[in-house]
């Protein structure tokens, strides 16, 4: 039987919507012969695969775009999978520092990215874009790490506001029961907090697992008008179908970096009324610069990269990473770039609103709201 909770529609979602609206480099050589080579650790296989290769597809279309413009040295992403684990990921990142690479660039995933951090850091090496938004990269600042990406509390602050503003309140939250969920859990109780609300319940899935029966057994219970995500694609989806099925008929939100088309993907028809946090604007939209340029950069390449919201960030983080090697001239250094990249001012890259400084490198704080349709639609 179903309980008396009422997802929200368009029409609510969208008034909802309205109203929510480290100094110095041990090695600074270029390398002076060959391609620039970042290394990428990530999800290439396994549970959480799209996310890394849609990420990817996103970064190797721009630098494919930025190799044929020549005349400078050309740019090589070597990608490494490490299944959205820890352990792995930092075999990978020990092999590319053996390597020399120039720069780390689109690491997949906040454990994944927390565990690279300190060798990356040892060895003086950019550590740029992680496909992750937790406050443990950001803080305390490193001068290595930059980020295209809001932060998770940017997103979750604006969930709760989108939500209180529709007069609901008894919110829950399912977690990734690591630093990703810790992440996002935190970011939701410090954002209730300001509206004097805590949740209602709050239950974990294990990482790369489906195994939410416990989760649903204990937030379906606490009956909440709305319950918030903080998982990837695969764990999300078997939840909310599997909430459904138990009667549970409130809404649910997700943060993004579950993965929004694979999100929907897995979904199908169920897709309907669940809605994203989005920290990068609607790629299928043409009134953004930076989508018109992505949406461009795909034709031209044959049409084999799917626009998405994961690949769209992949190609903005190459974009942005192309600016600053632009910037830091014909032969660049990690210091070079570094420097570079600092000098990306409030006016942004392709449109997009990002801006580093000498003691800032959250480059963003852009978050929408997304709606997802039956239809495979995404409703901003």
């Amino acid at each position: 039987m179903k309980q008396n909770q009422t997802p929200i529609g368009r029409r609510e979602f969208s008034i909802g919507l309205g109203a929510a609206a480290l100094g110095g480099f041990a090695r600074v050589q270029a390398q002076s012969d060959g391609p620039l080579v970042l290394g990428q650790s990530g999800a290439l296989s396994g549970p959480a695969a799209q996310l890394g290769l849609q990420f990817r597809q996103g970064a190797k279309l721009y630098f494919d775009q930025y190799n044929a413009q020549g005349p400078r040295r050309p740019v090589e992403l070597r990608s490494l999978d490490d299944g959205y684990e820890p352990e792995r990921c930092v075999a990978n990142t020990r092999q590319f520092i053996a390597d020399d690479v120039f720069a780390l660039f689109g690491y997949i995933g906040t454990p994944t990215s927390l565990a690279a951090l300190p060798l990356a850091t040892q060895a003086r090496l950019p550590f740029f874009a992680p496909f992750t938004g937790a406050g443990g990269l950001r803080q305390p600042f490193n001068r290595l790490v930059f980020h295209v990406r809001a932060s998770y509390d940017d997103e979750t602050a604006l969930i709760t506001r989108q939500l209180t503003h529709l007069g609901l309140t008894r919110i829950a939250v399912l977690h990734q029961n690591d630093s990703y969920g810790r992440a996002g859990l935190d970011g939701m109780v410090r954002a209730l907090a300001e509206q004097r609300l805590e949740p209602v319940a709050r239950a974990t899935v294990e990482r790369n697992s489906v195994d939410v029966a416990t989760g649903v057994r204990t937030l379906v219970e606490a009956r909440p008008e709305a319950i918030v995500l903080v998982c990837t694609y695969g764990a999300s989806a078997a939840f909310t179908r599997a909430a459904r099925k138990a009667g549970y008929g409130g809404n649910f939100y997700n943060l993004s970096f579950v993965g929004t088309q694979a999100l929907s993907d897995a979904l199908g028809k169920e897709s309907a009324g669940v809605v994203v946090s989005q920290v990068m604007p609607s790629p299928y939209q043409t009134t953004k610069q930076i989508t018109r340029e992505f949406l461009d950069a795909i034709k031209k390449g044959g049409g084999q990269v799917q626009a998405n919201y994961s690949s769209l960030e992949g190609y903005l983080a190459a974009r942005v990473f192309g600016e600053g090697l632009r910037r830091a001239g014909e032969r660049p250094t990690r210091e070079g770039v570094v420097t570079a990249l600092e000098s990306i001012g409030p006016q942004g890259v392709s449109g997009f609103p990002l801006s580093f400084s000498a003691s800032s490198h959250a480059g963003s704080r852009f978050v929408e709201m997304s709606m997802l349709t039956g239809d495979g639609r995404v409703l901003v």
